[in-house]
């Protein structure tokens, strides 16, 4: 049985160029960065859950939740397989009970803060936003795009961000803990408008301070699909 089954819905991912210097301590054992045109990426992402199940048990108060997310992407080759992932610097979810599960079996950066999303949807265009509080100061990534669903191209930008499908994570020196993600290709929403008001320092550390400023290298928003994350396997 999956550990968790759920829609992860109205995908946006800001996504900003990186040194790959600054990454490098991040880099769980067995892994190592994954570039797209020699170019390393770190990104934002805000969706949301829905009709979340655990074990196949829908815990109340816990099926439908906002997530934002600051990622980077490694690959890992295992029997001449190359398995493209995701490390997570830090998951915000609004329910303190996701963040102790995730935290506790997966080795997992969650954060519990208050959190809500606006989604407006015409038949010609949508607005999503997510949002959420640290320290009482409001963050906030939002997106307008064409209410049009497009296929992902084959080897372009949106295909290295979108198409991960392992999370891996740093347990200790010696060991990283690995678990699936399975889902179909997702189609995405053009995008022709967006805004970021994140403090990085205060929700993510020193490390990533400057993105503050930077101006996103892309932004897309995917519509996304059921998914379901396998149960963990740990890397020695």
């Amino acid at each position: 049985m999956s550990f968790l089954k759920a829609e992860w819905r109205k995908l946006l991912m800001i996504n900003y160029e990186i040194d790959p210097k600054i990454l490098e301590p991040y880099v769980p054992k067995g892994t190592k960065l994954d570039f797209f045109n020699n170019k390393c990426y770190v990104s934002v992402v805000g969706f949301m859950f829905l009709n979340t199940k655990l074990l196949g048990v829908k815990v109340p108060f816990h099926v439908n939740f906002e997530e934002i997310n600051l990622r980077f992407y490694v690959k890992r080759e295992e029997n001449e397989v190359i398995k493209r992932g995701v490390v997570f610097i830090k998951e915000i979810v609004p329910k303190p009970a996701i963040t102790f599960v995730a935290n506790t079996i997966y080795n997992e950066h969650y954060e519990t803060l208050p959190m809500e999303h606006h989604w407006n949807i015409t038949d010609e265009f949508l607005e999503v936003s997510y949002e959420w509080k640290k320290y009482k100061e409001r963050n906030q990534i939002a997106a307008k795009a064409k209410n049009r669903l497009e296929e992902i191209p084959k080897g372009s930008e949106i295909e290295f961000i979108a198409e991960h499908y392992w999370g891996y994570s740093q347990k200790n020196k010696h060991e990283t803990t690995a678990y699936e993600v399975k889902h179909p290709s997702w189609k995405y929403y053009p995008v022709y408008q967006s805004e970021v008001k994140v403090n990085f320092i205060a929700n993510y550390g020193e490390d990533f301070g400057f993105l503050t400023i930077q101006k996103p290298s892309s932004v897309f928003l995917l519509e996304g699909s059921e998914v379901s994350v396998e149960n963990k396997t740990i890397l020695k």
